[in-house]
């Protein structure tokens, strides 16, 4: 198989070709490898192939799931399987193996996937860029040495530039959302609940976080969550879902919704005009298609939650990096930690219970606060990133001149202005790349709803994937140009 004949395809495009025996798994396997091999020096996506899932690949032990035979990759954070090396982009974690597979893992296996490698992110995926000291910087496919963005950087830059065609995301502060925005893809965060994180977990970030995937259609993030909205053993709640699948909601035309849009700036960046405009069209559009769409003026002061979320993500995160250096048999410091995790680490020593007790309870207040605009409305509108994909170097972690008090200033209310509200309230929102801006870099637009309406954007995201088509974009840095 082409390169470009490959990279054309979604990932369910390729299981069609396994299920009518065109090509089989291990071809694919073969030919993802030659596209990493072929575009990953451009773009340093993926850290690790394994071997035994590419020229080894026993097709016996693929999952006969709907995405049975697909190249994937697994984000160097947590979801992994047992055995393979996860080192959370930190040089902490240098060859330190996973220890269990989580239940995520056990579902895309289900599913089909051949989970064949493992992508890059930042350290420990608290940046909204993905620059690490470890591996190097990931660009986004339509220039080289502009951010993928985080933390999630490694899967959607791997994905748009045809290396695979669906990859791992997680999602804390907009790391899935974030890189479909700089990337030019599609990025779904599901409900707080949605997907297990079990069994060593209850939730990921006190039910700040979710694990996902990365994809290029709608389509086929439609059917990835249908084969990971499974509830597992032990998991502390389960959360309603549709009647049918998702993959056969999104083909129906979803009723006349309440849609409110925004472009104002949630914490003090203002949106660039171009991203704007394709925020304003997108509401024409929907409008177009008979819905209620409106401007509303969304005051909310998210600086102040972003800050108080720095409280709980790091909150006992000291403990976490002594497991690991136990672990490793690497000592914590210069050599292990960029500039901006060894402030965090030595702040997170510092942290009190207090601290965090009042963190939750401002973010309970931040949630009750954000969710009356569903109390009017059924949807949001809203850029996913005030800014188009940047160069290197503006929010890395490895920055000596960060305090750790201006980290939320400095590093990530560019990136995560739009994004944070969908975390703090659990809901779930999906980036869509519906405009290209005029540097040439896409433009992401972000549909959020109520928490467990997963069914909702997505049937809006498939109106609006036919009405304002993306997938014949092809960047610089992909395999069809690089071959």
């Amino acid at each position: 198989m082409k390169l470009a004949e490959y990279a054309r395809h979604d990932a369910l495009g390729l299981a069609e070709l396994v299920a009518r025996r065109e090509v089989t798994p291990r071809e694919l396997a073969a030919t993802a490898a030659r596209a990493i091999e072929v575009a990953n020096p451009s773009v340093n996506a993926v850290v690790e192939t394994y071997p035994d899932r590419i020229d080894g690949l026993d097709e016996a032990t693929l999952g006969t799931g709907p995405f049975r035979g697909v190249p994937f990759l697994l984000k160097d954070v947590f979801g992994h399987e047992a055995g393979r090396v996860i080192e959370f982009g930190s040089r902490l974690c240098r060859g330190m193996r996973v220890q269990q597979s989580t239940y995520y893992c056990d579902l895309l296996k289900a599913a089909g996937v051949n989970i064949l490698g493992r992508s890059a992110a930042p350290e420990y995926s608290m940046s909204g860029t993905t620059e690490t000291a470890l591996y190097g910087n990931t660009s986004t496919p339509w220039r080289h040495g502009f951010s993928a963005g985080g933390s999630t950087g490694g899967g959607m830059a791997a994905v748009v530039a045809g290396m695979v065609p669906i990859a791992h995301g997680s999602d804390i502060g907009g790391s899935i959302r974030i890189p479909a925005s700089f990337c030019g893809g599609v990025g779904l965060k599901p409900s707080r609940g949605r997907v297990s994180f079990g069994p060593m977990l209850d939730e990921n970030g006190y039910g700040l976080a979710q694990n996902f995937v990365q994809t290029k259609s709608v389509r086929d993030a439609a059917a990835m969550l249908d084969c990971l909205s499974l509830p597992q053993p032990g998991d502390p709640f389960v959360i309603p879902k549709p009647g049918k699948p998702y993959a056969a909601l999104i083909t129906e035309r979803p009723p006349r919704l309440r849609i409110a849009w925004s472009t104002d700036a949630l914490m003090g960046i203002a949106t660039d005009p171009e991203v704007a405009a394709a925020v304003e069209r997108t509401a024409r559009m929907l409008a177009d298609m008979g819905h209620a769409v409106e401007h509303v003026n969304v005051q909310f002061d998210a600086l102040e939650s972003l800050r108080r979320m720095m409280d709980v993500w790091f909150f006992g995160f000291d403990l976490r990096l002594q497991f690991y250096s136990r672990r490793s048999g690497h000592a914590i410091g210069p050599d292990t930690l960029e500039p901006v995790i060894q402030r965090i680490y030595e702040h997170a020593r510092r942290m009190t219970a207090a601290q965090f007790l009042d963190a939750m309870a401002a973010l309970n207040s931040a949630r009750r606060k954000l969710g009356l605009i569903f109390v009017t409305h059924d949807v949001w509108l809203t850029p996913t990133t005030a800014r188009v994909a940047e160069p290197w170097g503006n929010y890395n972690l490895g920055r000596a001149d960060v305090a750790y008090e201006e980290i939320p200033e400095k590093l990530l209310r560019v990136p995560c202005q739009f994004t944070l509200p969908h975390n703090i309230m659990g809901t779930p929102a999906i980036s869509l790349p519906l405009a290209p801006h005029s540097s040439g870099l896409p433009i992401g637009v972000q549909l959020g709803t109520r928490p467990a309406q997963e069914h909702v954007i997505l049937q809006l995201a498939a109106a609006l994937e036919q009405a304002a088509p993306w997938a014949q974009r092809v960047p610089p840095l992909h395999v069809a140009r690089l071959e």
